[in-house]
């Protein structure tokens, strides 16, 4: 019987925080649950915290598609470096903090964020200050929730913000990827989660599936009126980040512009995705499929070379290529990894639209040109929200309540 479609992707999206894959079965030790608007959380109390919260840290899960998996994100916490377990040593009552929908608006999330602020408030036994961050998204939601209960008048009661590897100044998925999240031919979760509101709200340059057109979505612009109105920060904590990429402006070496990343046969034959190159009218990626027959060709104009630049890298293209293979078809993968939150923007330093800005040497720049408090870049370049013992220590070093 001859095929009347390319076959189904099932449901692979890219993946969230944190991104290291556990080395072996890490236990998750008992917890409380706490149901929250549009959110959960899991409760672990500090060592020798007996009876009730005594110095709450409440830590918020990333980006992807459907209901927070918190057992992951407590796994993926404690490899590299024992993150939770640290802190929980230390007498910190950690609070993991999950979304029901993680790809719904960044606003209706910072709902969850409040609510597990107001609780961890109403259950403390002291007066330590709270510390509320997170990971990835998780720190934009946090930064917005806090700003936003500051404008209302809520006395939050924290005394440290904290980002890991957040996207402060945008996010950066290949418009080549992502339009072809929209090229193969049914509904799929890649897709979806390409089009969510949280992935419009954080790209940098978002495809649009019905015009064909790549851009600032509509939501970013909105989001960022949104951030703008609630004073951007929280003015009352110390505000802290810190970047899985490197501060010196050298990004990733392997990876050059223009160069072909990958290229997809015998399923979607000769589908192409390059490196992004800057320029006028450069192809991001040619995109062809057999049934229906289509092709396309995905061109940008004055990108910098963002998926060479210093930052936290994803695995964006070698997911997309075991998915190619799992499906029959034939890859030749050249690039693994490219960097998906540039250090300019985990560092809330400087935007990511311009060449010059993008590969900055940040070590050279004034400090006060940033927004954060205080930050640290990764000395080597790490994947995104990958628990390194130099960064997670530089925190906890900063945790003084």
């Amino acid at each position: 019987m001859p095929e009347t479609t390319e076959p189904n992707v099932g449901s692979f999206t890219l993946g969230g925080p944190p991104t290291a894959e556990p080395a072996g079965t890490i236990q998750v030790p008992e917890h409380e649950e706490w149901p929250l608007p549009n959110g959960f959380a899991w409760v672990f109390p500090g060592e020798g915290n007996h009876g009730g919260l005594v110095r709450p840290m409440i830590m918020a899960d990333g980006f992807n598609l459907g209901r927070s998996k918190l057992d992951e994100l407590y796994q993926g916490l404690e490899t590299g470096y024992s993150f939770i377990s640290e802190l929980r040593r230390r007498g910190r009552d950690v609070i993991l903090l999950g979304f029901e929908e993680r790809s719904a608006s960044i606003l209706d999330n910072a709902e969850a964020a409040e609510a597990a602020i107001m609780r961890a408030i109403g259950e403390q036994q002291g007066d330590a200050r709270l510390v509320v961050g997170g990971f990835s998204m998780g720190g934009i939601v946090t930064r917005y929730a806090l700003a936003r209960m500051e404008r209302q008048g809520t006395d939050h009661r924290t005394g440290l913000y904290f980002s890991y590897d957040s996207p402060h100044r945008g996010a950066s998925i290949p418009v080549g990827v992502q339009a072809f999240s929209h090229f193969i031919p049914f509904p799929n979760d890649f897709a979806k989660q390409m089009n969510s509101p949280a992935a419009r709200q954080m790209l940098w340059q978002h495809y649009d599936k019905d015009t064909g057109k790549i851009g600032v979505a509509p939501e970013r612009t909105k989001f960022l009126e949104a951030l703008d109105r609630v004073g951007n920060w929280p003015r009352i904590p110390m505000t802290i980040g810190v970047a899985n990429g490197r501060a010196d402006g050298v990004g990733l070496p392997d990876v050059k512009p223009g160069e072909v990343a990958l290229r997809i046969d015998r399923i979607y034959p000769g589908t192409t995705f390059y490196t992004q190159a800057q320029g006028d009218d450069v192809t991001a990626a040619y995109l062809n499929r057999r049934f229906p027959k289509a092709e396309k060709t995905i061109t940008t104009n004055n990108f910098p070379e963002l998926d060479g630049a210093p930052g936290g890298t994803l695995h964006t293209y070698k997911i997309l290529a075991d998915t190619m293979k799992k499906l029959g078809g034939k890859v030749d993968l050249r690039h693994e990894d490219v960097c998906f939150v540039p250090s300019v923007s985990a560092v809330a330093m400087r935007d990511i639209g311009k060449q010059e800005d993008l590969y900055a040497d940040i070590n050279t720049l004034e400090r006060e040109e940033g927004e954060l408090g205080d930050f640290l870049c990764s000395s080597t370049t790490t994947a995104h929200t990958a628990m390194t013992e130099e960064l997670c220590t530089w925190i906890m070093d900063r945790l003084t309540d």
